[in-house]
């Protein structure tokens, strides 16, 4: 942090690292004139910590890294790719983060939301540089992962999505032998089947895939398993622990008229048949109900299968809209309209064949328990649109027939022990979409990697 003319630090852009240094050492905690400087960076970020949180209430970590689901050391790896130093960048990413050219594609980077250099121009780009050291290690330039030790128990990992995927490398680093289940014909779960390529390279997820088979992880796919309330289903098969990651891969239903129409289909399934390469027809014209990332990568996936028309329905407002921004940037972008509060009421059928919605107007009212606004229906302002083709994209859930014998909650996700991921059967774990709903991929390998803890722990 140079001096200025008033011997005051002043901001270098191309050198400032957000660090903080100048506020953890800056007079201005004693001078209160200083704080409210324009021109400096601890005017800026001291006028954001004085208004914004209390100072015992401050985190003890930079933010970026408090803001990462796995606490990823943002402000060191940046620094050093600045420095030039990519192989110990992605050494220090590797630590923590076993898809980081994943993450580096799709995460939804709550780091950069955080991140405190926002208060002075534009948050770093925290997940492009994540993006550029992967590829850099694609590329020829990596590190080699061993397990310290070498362990006997074998452990199962049913599902290969983010949290599957996570807690098998992180169960091979400790020295144990894991197997994967994958009841699907490819590996990868919703990363593989709900993300199109488009966002996330196929090339990618399998070089990273098999970046953890090579530590010794065995993959099986087509091979579903049912644990069926009963440790021996795992115990004969010789494994001592269990990590259920088997996902939310089953859409909501709209439970309006006209639901199982011809032309009608749902979200999750509808990427899934796309990305197992089934054959899919396809309207000049489609809607797509829903504002979430489902909804908007089918709208942008319809579009590249020919539909010559695609608009989102959608019951709230932009601001509630729960899809990435940029994502609904690129739908806008490439062509997709997208009608604000407004929700269907009926699909209008022609010969059993789906030939448009009935949809209403919707105003918001209170907020709901998590916090959005609640779509409320206008009476008398019904109106029609024609469609060929119907995506409903309103939410996902678990599958409940394969949680047999386990202690389930009121919204069909397994219940499981908070501190350690531990079920109602001893030795079974479980992360990810099948505990908390539809989340974030970043979320998912953050449950993986803590439930890995847990089963050493419980092994040992």
């Amino acid at each position: 942090m140079p001096e200025g003319r008033t011997h005051k630090p002043v901001i270098q852009p191309d050198r400032c690292q957000s660090c903080e240094v100048c506020i953890r050492g800056c007079p201005a905690e004693l001078i209160p004139e200083y704080r409210e400087e324009e021109k400096s960076l601890r005017g800026a970020l001291y006028r954001g910590k004085l208004y914004e949180k209390p100072l015992k209430d401050q985190v003890i970590l930079p933010p970026c890294q408090e803001a990462c689901p796995i606490h990823q050391d943002t402000r060191g790896y940046v620094s050093l790719i600045a420095g030039g130093k990519f192989k110990e960048a992605l050494e220090i990413i590797r630590k923590v983060n076993p898809l980081p050219a994943v993450c580096g594609f799709i995460c939804h980077h709550p780091c950069e939301e955080a991140c405190l250099r926002e208060r002075v121009d534009h948050p770093i780009p925290i997940r492009l540089l994540k993006r550029f050291v992967a590829e850099y290690e694609r590329r020829g330039g990596g590190i080699k992962r061993r397990a310290a030790k070498k362990r006997r128990e074998r452990v199962l990992v049913v599902g290969s999505g983010p949290a599957g995927l996570a807690a098998a490398n992180d169960l091979a680093l400790l020295g144990f032998n894991v197997t994967v289940f994958e009841a699907l014909p490819i590996l990868g779960g919703m990363l593989a089947v709900g993300i199109p390529e488009f966002r996330l390279p196929r090339e990618i997820l399998q070089w990273e895939i098999e970046e953890i088979k090579e530590m010794g992880v065995e993959m099986k796919t087509r091979h579903p398993f049912h644990l069926n309330g009963d440790r021996k289903t795992f115990q004969k098969l010789g494994f001592r622990a269990v990590f259920l990651s088997i996902g939310a891969h089953r859409s909501e239903r709209l439970n309006i008229p006209g639901e199982r129409l011809q032309g009608v289909s749902h979200g999750v399934e509808f990427l899934r048949d796309i990305h197992l390469g089934k054959s899919l027809k396809i309207g000049e014209k489609t809607a797509v109900i829903g504002g979430g990332n489902v909804a908007i990568d089918a709208a942008r996936s319809a579009i590249r299968l020919g539909s010559q028309s695609v608009e989102v329905y959608y019951r709230r407002s932009r601001k509630e809209m729960p899809a990435l921004p940029e994502e609904v940037e690129e739908a806008i972008r490439e062509g997709v309209k997208i009608h604000f509060l407004s929700s269907p009421v009926k699909i209008i059928e022609r010969g059993k064949k789906a030939v448009g919605l009935e949809c209403m107007r919707m105003k918001l009212g209170e907020p709901d328990q998590k916090g959005r606004r609640k779509p409320i229906p206008i009476e008398g302002s019904t109106y029609k649109v024609a469609a060929e083709t119907i995506i409903a994209a309103i939410g996902q859930r678990v599958d409940r027939k394969t949680l047999k014998g386990l202690d389930i909650n009121q919204d069909g996700t397994l219940r499981v022990d908070p501190k350690t991921n531990e079920t109602s059967i001893k030795g079974v774990f479980a992360g990810g979409d099948v505990v908390t709903g539809p989340g974030w991929a970043i979320d998912a390998i953050a449950a993986g990697k803590k439930s890995a803890e847990s089963i050493d722990r419980y092994l040992s």
